[in-house]
C-alpha cells in the first residue's frame, strides 16, 4: 500500500476527525489534543497548518486513495537550533503494520531537506512505542539515546527515545 503527501484541505477535517477519535493512537500522542477529536477540532488544525510560515512548518495530510489517514509534520526550532526540525506523525489505527508511516517519513524529510536550509531532523517516541521506534529506524534514522524520565503522560513518567537523520544521509 502506498500513501501520498499533499497539503492539507478543509474537507480532510472529518477525516482526521476519525482518525484521532481513538484512544489507541492519541495515547502515542503528546497531550492537549481534545477526546473526542470532532470535526471542528480538525478544521481549526488544518486552517492553522494551512496559515503556518512554510519555511517554518512542513505539514501534510498521509493519503492513501486520495483519503487523509493522518497527519505528518515536521516544524522548524528555534535559537541556535534553527536549522534542525521536530518531526511528528501518526496515522489511523486501520492503517497501522502496513509500511505506509516509513513511507511517509522518507517522503517528508526528502521534502524538507530539498525545500529548505534545514540540516536535521529528529523525533522523540516513547521509549514503550516499539512500532514508532522502528518506523524511524526503518526509514533511516539513527538511535542517539534513551531521554530518562523525560515525559509526563496520562500522569506517569515515561522514558522517551531519541532519533535523528541529518541531511545526506536520506
Amino acid at each position: 500500500m502506498t500513501c501520498e503527501l499533499r497539503k492539507w484541505n478543509l474537507l480532510d477535517a472529518k477525516d482526521l476527525a476519525a482518525a484521532l477519535s481513538n484512544t489507541k493512537v492519541q495515547e502515542n500522542l503528546r497531550e492537549g489534543l481534545p477526546y473526542p477529536y470532532t470535526e471542528q477540532d480538525g478544521e481549526d488544525y488544518i486552517s492553522a497548518m494551512l496559515s503556518a510560515d512554510e519555511n517554518e512548518t512542513f505539514a501534510f495530510a498521509i493519503t492513501v486513495d486520495g483519503k487523509a489517514i493522518g497527519s505528518i509534520a515536521v516544524f522548524r526550532q528555534g535559537n541556535i537550533h534553527r536549522q534542525t526540525g521536530e518531526l511528528g506523525y501518526y496515522i489511523a489505527e486501520e492503517y497501522w503494520g502496513k509500511g505506509i508511516m516509513t513511507e511517509a517519513v522518507r517522503q517528508i524529510c526528502q521534502i524538507v531537506f530539498e525545500k529548505s536550509d534545514i540540516i536535521r531532523i529528529y523525533a522523540e517516541p516513547f521509549a514503550h512505542n516499539m512500532a514508532s521506534c522502528r518506523v524511524l529506524e526503518k526509514a533511516g534514522f539513527q538511535y542517539e539515546g534513551t531521554l530518562r524520565s523525560n515525559a509526563v503522560k496520562n500522569s506517569k513518567v515515561i522514558d522517551m527515545r531519541m532519533y535523528s537523520l541529518l541531511k545526506g544521509e536520506l
